[in-house]
């Protein structure tokens, strides 16, 4: 049973034989549901207070609550990115490796590509030589004879003059 300053304040006591002083017992009747009254208005004011805070309470929880998941996502979603970007970089690091082997590759084939053309031009120079050494034999031989021809028709045309000399 709860008792209200009203309770207090309206509650009779019977009067005995030289019993309690009426007046004191009505004044200190007062004075307790004054004090009661207060307590109960201080108790209404704490309970208020105490929703409040608990309402506060409430909603720091819950922003704690958000705040601890957005890091958790961030983080996650951090290791994602971090995740992403290696494969990335390891994709692209890979395509310039094959990029550079197909380089040295192309390069390469262009190197076989210039020694085989020297090559060629080495045989061909040689191939040259060796038919130009032959056409200018050919021709010495054809001059050596040439000039063994007319140093006899010299020495026939010397011969006969000096025979037409000797003779006249």
């Amino acid at each position: 049973m709860k008792i209200t300053p009203l309770d207090i304040r309206q509650k009779r006591f019977p009067r005995g034989l030289r019993g309690y002083d009426p007046r004191e017992v009505e004044a200190f009747q007062e004075l307790l549901a004054a004090e009661f009254e207060e307590v109960v208005r201080e108790n209404i004011t704490l309970k208020e207070a105490l929703k409040r805070t608990q309402l506060q309470l409430e909603q720091h929880v819950e922003r704690e609550r958000t705040l601890q998941e957005t890091m958790v996502t961030a983080q996650r979603i951090s290791e994602e990115l971090r995740t992403a970007a290696k494969k990335e970089a390891d994709i692209l690091v890979a395509e310039a490796e094959l990029q550079g082997e197909k380089i040295v590759q192309g390069a390469h084939q262009r190197l076989l590509e210039v020694v085989g053309d020297i090559n060629e031009l080495k045989r061909q120079r040689t191939q040259f030589e060796v038919q130009l050494r032959a056409v200018v034999d050919g021709h010495l031989k054809l001059l050596e004879t040439f000039r063994e021809a007319s140093g006899a028709e010299d020495n026939v045309a010397f011969l006969a003059k000096r025979k037409q000399i000797g003779e006249r």
